[in-house]
């Protein structure tokens, strides 16, 4: 779903998209890895796969050079979701590596899909990039 610049963001900060994730959308590079953790959830819920795969650690178990594929399939996944709402349960920050534990409530035809993740992320070359997750 196209999100209005003026909606509030899909993250949960209460702010207009446009003073929140979109500002990382349109390249300003996240501080940490809960700034990335939340603007990938926005991501997701605005079909912006394109910021998915570029936020995505090379050695993360989707990582493909195939982009278009997997572009194809990110747009599938938010097509056919509804971005309920971020709930994040812990952050735990560090230089090179950080996890956060967050709860993504979600709908896939009008049935509850949410799920409690733990990711990892990787700071390299001064950005930060999705690495890998535990689902609970």
């Amino acid at each position: 779903m196209k999100i209005s610049v003026n909606n509030p963001c899909p993250c949960g900060s209460n702010q207009k998209y446009k003073k929140c994730c979109q500002v990382f959308h349109k390249g300003k590079i996240p501080s940490n890895a809960l700034e990335l953790m939340k603007s990938r959830y926005s991501a997701y819920a605005c079909e912006n796969s394109k910021y998915i795969i570029n936020t995505t650690h090379k050695d993360n178990i989707d990582y493909t050079h195939d982009t278009l594929e997997w572009s194809k399939e990110i747009d599938m996944f938010c097509k056919t979701t509804d971005f309920i709402a971020l709930e994040i349960l812990e952050f735990t920050p560090g230089e090179s590596e950080a996890y956060v534990k967050f709860k993504a409530n979600l709908q896939i035809d009008g049935k509850d899909a949410s799920f409690i993740e733990h990711s990892k992320f990787l700071k390299d070359d001064n950005r930060w990039y999705y690495h890998s997750a535990k689902i609970n």
